[in-house]
């Protein structure tokens, strides 16, 4: 696998925190940590997984959905506020620097998948891309998993969902616009804010507000049904934003609408707070107040029910200023009307050999 390098300036986070996992840990005292811009370049990893199995399987009550895809672990994207990070602890690394630079790899994604739709017991259903990680992270541009995986749906008919932050997803409208003829696809842009300047430090190698937004027009004027996804909203740093993002997208074509609450599990939650103490101090007691509010006193909850969209004052205002505006611009929830009848098992030589 490949190895690019990047400057550490680029990355949401400088340090890799302990492994809960591991029983031992390098811990660097300050007086042995330079200042950011004097670290040597960080580099990308990609390593290859040797998974036997593509889709996962969740049983959620707060999810619409019970599979999804994930052609790779980690994400380079590397947004400090990702609930994925910590799945990365049981790769045996570290949930901080090394979820963005080092990146497992499915390349079998795409005959996986085969392989699952074959099954005589697949019951033809929604599968989402982005359960955990981008499917559309940079190393797609070159490796072309998300693609492959797409044309398989095609060739099935089985419906799919993609959750991205990436206008790499324009890339694969040809397709998307085949599925889109069937029912077959909805795609959802998430858009944490419209400002830039926050982004780059806060999401620094996801697409920029901007590109996201033309994504969702293009995606829209191609007959491709997109919607937006107000996710996470940061209370006290985001939250504001919602009217504007809903109206922004709204204006560019999107029919759909959803919002998760930032949720700061595990390894997660100290991540966090190092990033928002260092690049917004005057506002971090402020981010730090509402978080407790909508998380009954703590700063995360993983009760089914309250995670998604948390509870308190703060979270209903949240709630009733989404419903209201979903309201004004005639959005709708998220992935609705997919079909899934028009599945099929195509003919071919090779069908035998996956089915059970």
């Amino acid at each position: 696998m490949p190895t690019r390098a990047r400057t550490r300036g680029a990355r949401a986070t400088t340090r890799n925190i302990p492994n809960r996992f591991e029983r031992l840990a390098y811990v660097p005292l300050p007086i042995d940590l330079p200042p950011d811009d004097e670290l040597p370049p960080a580099q990308t990893t990609f390593f290859r997984d040797t998974s036997r199995t593509i889709l996962a399987k969740n049983d959620s009550p707060d999810l619409p959905f019970t599979y999804s895809i994930n052609p790779y672990r980690g994400c380079e994207h590397g947004c400090i506020y990702c609930y994925a990070r910590p799945s990365h602890e049981y790769l045996g690394f570290s949930a901080g620097l090394d979820f963005e630079t080092k990146i497992m790899v499915k390349p079998d994604a795409p005959r996986l998948l085969e392989q699952a739709f074959r099954k005589r017991n697949w019951k033809p259903q929604i599968v989402v891309f982005s359960g955990n990680t981008d499917c559309y992270q940079p190393m797609e541009r070159q490796l072309g998993l998300t693609r492959q995986c797409l044309e398989v749906f095609l060739r099935f008919r089985n419906p799919a969902a993609l959750v991205t932050k990436n206008a790499l997803v324009l890339r694969d409208s040809d397709v998307l616009r085949e599925m889109a003829a069937l029912n077959l696809v909805h795609v959802m842009i998430s858009i944490t804010s419209l400002k830039p300047e926050l982004l780059r430090v806060m999401e620094p190698r996801a697409s920029t507000p901007a590109r996201r937004l033309d994504a969702l027009e293009n995606l829209a004027r191609a007959g491709i049904p997109v919607g937006v996804n107000v996710a996470p909203i940061i209370p006290g740093l985001t939250d504001e934003e919602l009217p504007a993002i809903l109206k922004a997208a709204a204006d560019r074509g999107a029919t759909t609408a959803g919002y998760i609450l930032v949720r700061l599990p595990g390894a997660v939650q100290p991540l966090f707070l190092d990033w928002l103490h260092r690049h917004f101090p005057d506002r971090a007691q402020k981010v730090v107040n509402r978080l407790r509010d909508t998380r009954d006193g703590r700063l995360t909850d993983a009760r089914f029910g309250s995670r998604i969209f948390g509870q308190g004052e703060i979270a209903r205002t949240i709630q009733s200023l989404f419903d209201l505006h979903v309201s004004r611009y005639h959005l709708e929830p998220r992935w609705c009307g997919l079909t899934s009848d028009r599945f099929r098992t195509p003919s071919d030589s090779q069908g035998n050999l996956f089915e059970e």
